[in-house]
Order: C-alpha cells, then sequence, then structure tokens
C-alpha cells in the first residue's frame, strides 16, 4: 500500500499559468521526491493598465511518501 501526501504551493511568473505550474514543481522537486500529479487548484493574475504583469497559480502537488 502507497501513502500519497499533498502540499500546497504558490507560484507565479510573468510568462503564462502553465508556466507558473511548471515552475512550481520544478521547486518542489528540488526537495520532495516521488512527485505523481499536479492539480491547479486556483489562478489569478496582475494586472497593470491593459497588460496582464504576472500570472498566478496555486497548486497541490501530490507524492508517494516510503
Amino acid at each position: 500500500m502507497s501513502i500519497i501526501k499533498v502540499i500546497e504551493i504558490l507560484a507565479n511568473s510573468t510568462e503564462s499559468w502553465e508556466d507558473a505550474t511548471k515552475k512550481a514543481v520544478k521547486h518542489a522537486s528540488k526537495t520532495v521526491k516521488n512527485i505523481k500529479s499536479v492539480y491547479v487548484k486556483e489562478q489569478s493574475a496582475l494586472v497593470n493598465g491593459e497588460n496582464i504583469t504576472e500570472f498566478r497559480v496555486n497548486v497541490k502537488i501530490s507524492f508517494v511518501v516510503n
């Protein structure tokens, strides 16, 4: 039987929500092993005038605990 743990991470990017999600997984993988999935819980953005200046995601990352 495997035990799955879930952590919640906030990440941002000036490029896209997809890039912010990739950054969250990459950063988490520095200390968390056996990552199995990522779930995007929320997306938001900062706006300056007519332009989006920052994309933000709140993600849940699941990993197997040995």
